[in-house]
C-alpha cells in the first residue's frame, strides 16, 4: 500500500506540471518577446487582463553576454543567474510578476538550462560580470571546466548522444548529471518560483537527457501561495523539443515531465493557410495529424525562432508579414479546442539576427500605443490586433465545449460551431462563401468580432442574424479584408 501511495504521488506531481494555472475563464499565453519588465507590468494591467489573456511568456531573465550590434539571440547566451538583463533588474522583474499576478495574468519564464555562452572577444554580461567561455569559466555562478561536457560539435541529428552531449552552435554545454550543476539550476528555478512565476519554457530541452531534467524538475519547489496559487501547486513546464518526425530524438521522450512545444502544429497550420493543403482536411485537426495529445501540446502559429527561419517548420511558417493568413490561422487556433495556446507578439525585423527596437546605446525602446490601440516604435504587437485579441475572448467564452456542426464546401471554405457558445467560418479560396449554415446558437443578432466588435450592444462591424432554428446566412467574399467571421454568445446585439 505504501509503494502504491508513493507511485500515486509521483504521477500526481508529474501531471501537475501540465497545468498552466490559468485564472478562471481565461485562455492563451502571449510571448511578449524582448519587452522590458516595466512595460509588461503595464500591459498586464491596461490590456491583457481586461481582454482575458491568461499569461505572458517572457524572454530569459538572467544575465547574458553582450554581443556586438545586440542581436535578439544574445539573451540565449547566459553568463550568470543574476536577474539583470536589458529588460530590467531583479527589483523591476519582481514588481512585474507581482503586478501581473494581482490582475490574474501568469508569468512563464524562458529558461536556459542547457548551456552557457559561446566564446567572445569581450565576454562581459548585462550585469557587468565577466567570464572566460573558452576556458569554461563562469565565476559569477560559479562554473568551471568540470561542470561541462567534453567539447564537441553537433553535426548529426540522428546521433542522440551527439545532440545531447555536444555544443549547440558553440554554446558551452553544461553537464546536468553533475550534482553542482543540478544544484545551481534548481537554485535558479526556485528563486523564480519564490518571486511568483507560474512556470517555465525550457529552451533546447532536446539537447538535455530526459532523466537529468526529470530530477531537476522534481526538485523545484511548489508555487508560491502568496501569488494566488493554491497549496502544493507545481510549476507549469513546457519544453522546447523540435520534432518534425525524422530525427532520433522524439517529443514523446519528454511528455511524462510536462508539455512540449508542438512544432508540427506550427508547420501544418502554416501549410494549410498558405494554401498548400485544403481547409476541409482540418476536420480531424489534432492527433489525427500526428500531433501530441492535446494536454501535452503547447501550440502556436509561429515562435521567435521559426518566424526567423530557425527551428521547425521552414517556409510553411506564417508570420505577421502575411497578415491576412496569419490572422486566419490564429483565429482557427483560438477557436479550436486543441492544445494549450501561445500567441506571438513580435517586433518588426528585416533580417534574422536583428535585435529589438533599441537606442544607440543598445537600450530597449518601449512600445508606443497608438490611437487605434496597436503598437509603434518598431513593435508589431500581434496580440493587440483586433482580430486576435477578440478571438482570445471567443476562446474564453466557448470554454471547453466540443466542436459541432462542422461544414465544408469540400475545398477551402469551412465553418464549425462550439456547441451553443460560438460559431466561426473561414474562406481561403477565390470564390465567395455564401451558405446557410447551422451556428448552434439561439436566435438573435450577433456582432462579428473579426470585422468589428460589440460596442454596448451595437455592432461596429458585420452583424449576423441567427434564425430560430440556429441557422444563419453567412457571406464572406474572397476580397474581404479578413477571411474569417466569428460570433459568440457574449457578442449579441441589442439592435
Amino acid at each position: 500500500m505504501k509503494s502504491l501511495f508513493v507511485i500515486l504521488l509521483v504521477v500526481a506531481g508529474a501531471l501537475a506540471q501540465f497545468n498552466p494555472h490559468f485564472a478562471a475563464n481565461r485562455n492563451g499565453i502571449v510571448h511578449l518577446f524582448e519587452w522590458k519588465w516595466a512595460d509588461i507590468a503595464a500591459e498586464c494591467e491596461r490590456f491583457l487582463a481586461p481582454n482575458g489573456f491568461a499569461g505572458v511568456q517572457v524572454s530569459p531573465v538572467n544575465e547574458n553576454i553582450l554581443v556586438n550590434n545586440r542581436p535578439w539571440w544574445e539573451r540565449y547566451q547566459p553568463i550568470s543567474y543574476q536577474l539583470t538583463t536589458r529588460s530590467g533588474n531583479e527589483a523591476q522583474f519582481r514588481n512585474m510578476v507581482t503586478r501581473c499576478n494581482n490582475v490574474g495574468v501568469r508569468i512563464y519564464v524562458d529558461v536556459i538550462l542547457n548551456h552557457m555562452s559561446a566564446d567572445s572577444a569581450n565576454p562581459i554580461g548585462t550585469g557587468g560580470n565577466r567570464a572566460d567561455p573558452a576556458a569554461r569559466s563562469f565565476p559569477a555562478v560559479p562554473y568551471s571546466v568540470t561542470d561541462f561536457n567534453t567539447p564537441c560539435g553537433i553535426y548529426d541529428y540522428s546521433d542522440r548522444y551527439q545532440v545531447r552531449n555536444c555544443e549547440l552552435v558553440g554554446l558551452r554545454d553544461l553537464n546536468q548529471a553533475v550534482p553542482w550543476v543540478r544544484d545551481r539550476l534548481v537554485e535558479f528555478l526556485d528563486k523564480l518560483v519564490e518571486i511568483g512565476v507560474a512556470g517555465f519554457r525550457v529552451d533546447a530541452a532536446k539537447h538535455m537527457w530526459p532523466g537529468d531534467l526529470d530530477i531537476i524538475y522534481r526538485r523545484v519547489r511548489n508555487l508560491n501561495t502568496a501569488h494566488h496559487f493554491p497549496a502544493n501547486a507545481r510549476p507549469f513546464i513546457t519544453q522546447e523539443v523540435i520534432d518534425l518526425g525524422f530525427e532520433a530524438i522524439s517529443a514523446s521522450e519528454y511528455t511524462h515531465m510536462g508539455t512540449v512545444t508542438e512544432f508540427k502544429y506550427s508547420a501544418e497550420i502554416g501549410r494549410v493557410f498558405r494554401g498548400h493543403d485544403q481547409l476541409r482536411w482540418l476536420q480531424n485537426w489534432g492527433t489525427g495529424w500526428g500531433f501530441l495529445p492535446s494536454h501535452e501540446a503547447l501550440v502556436f502559429v509561429d515562435n521567435h525562432d521559426n518566424q526567423r527561419g530557425h527551428g521547425g517548420g521552414g517556409a510553411n511558417v506564417l508570420t505577421y508579414k502575411e497578415s491576412k493568413q496569419y490572422k486566419m490561422a490564429t483565429a482557427f487556433k483560438l477557436a479550436h479546442p486543441f492544445g494549450i495556446k501561445r500567441l506571438m507578439s513580435s517586433f518588426a525585423f528585416s533580417h534574422s539576427d536583428q535585435g529589438p527596437p533599441q537606442d544607440a546605446n543598445g537600450n530597449l525602446i518601449s512600445p508606443s500605443i497608438l490611437a487605434d490601440g496597436t503598437c509603434g516604435n518598431g513593435w508589431v504587437c500581434e496580440h493587440r490586433w483586433r482580430q486576435i485579441y477578440q478571438m482570445v475572448e471567443f476562446s474564453n467564452v466557448v470554454g471547453t465545449v466540443p466542436i459541432s456542426n462542422w461544414w465544408s464546401n469540400n475545398n477551402n471554405q469551412i465553418a464549425f460551431a462550439r456547441s451553443g457558445r460560438g460559431f466561426i467560418a473561414f474562406n481561403n479560396q477565390a470564390e465567395t462563401l455564401n451558405a446557410n449554415l447551422q451556428t448552434s446558437l439561439s436566435a438573435g443578432r450577433y456582432c462579428d468580432i473579426i470585422s468589428g466588435r460589440n460596442n454596448n450592444g451595437v455592432c461596429t462591424g458585420i452583424a449576423i442574424d441567427v434564425a430560430a432554428g440556429g441557422t444563419a446566412q453567412i457571406t464572406l467574399p474572397s476580397s474581404a479584408y479578413d477571411g474569417v467571421i466569428a460570433i459568440h454568445v457574449g457578442a449579441q446585439s441589442r439592435i
